[in-house]
């Protein structure tokens, strides 16, 4: 049986450009839009092009609330409507600390629920308390709704400070899923 740190270091993302290293200078804004879904717009146009969009990603961070594409000579500001990316997929892996969520994005990248990539709860656009993983960068991936739905049937439930909280273990942490 794999453990946990084993699992998180072969899905690490290890393509990923050095964008934290980079100070190129802010050129302003871009016409690019990504809205709830994780569709990527270019001045109204979807992007159909997975692979620009996975570059695009790629170089992709959230800084002071707001979000840029950075590269070694510019940088520039973007919209995001909710999240970034979207949750799109799951699965349960056995490992030594029990079974981990791994969680599939819409840039088919996989990621373990763990304290490196912990489920939050935050508010969405429609103020509404939703789980969001914690990414790289400062960024955040939405779970779909068929993902959400099928999560919250596996959560259990436990009361935390006098409030409800449905929660899922992975690899033996828990992560509260939703609150009462």
């Amino acid at each position: 049986m794999i453990d946990l740190t084993s699992l998180q270091q072969q899905l690490q993302q290890t393509n990923m450009p050095p964008v934290e290293s980079w100070q190129p200078p802010f050129c302003g804004d871009i016409a690019i839009h990504i809205d709830a879904e994780g569709r990527w717009y270019y001045q109204d146009s979807l992007i159909q092009r997975p692979a620009l969009v996975k570059l695009f990603a790629s170089v992709l961070l959230y800084q002071n609330q707001q979000y840029f594409l950075q590269t070694p000579v510019e940088k520039v500001r973007i919209s995001v409507a909710d999240a970034p990316l979207l949750i799109t997929d799951w699965h349960w892996q056995p490992t030594d600390s029990g079974r981990a969520l791994l969680l599939s994005t819409n840039l088919q990248q996989q990621l373990v629920v763990s304290p490196a990539n912990p489920l939050l709860l935050r508010q969405d656009p429609q103020q509404q308390w939703l789980p969001y993983l914690q990414l790289w960068r400062g960024l955040q991936a939405k779970l779909s709704r068929n993902v959400y739905y099928q999560l919250a049937e596996q959560t259990s439930t436990v009361f935390c400070n006098g409030r409800q909280h449905y929660q899922l273990k992975s690899g033996g942490y828990p992560y509260s899923f939703a609150i009462a």
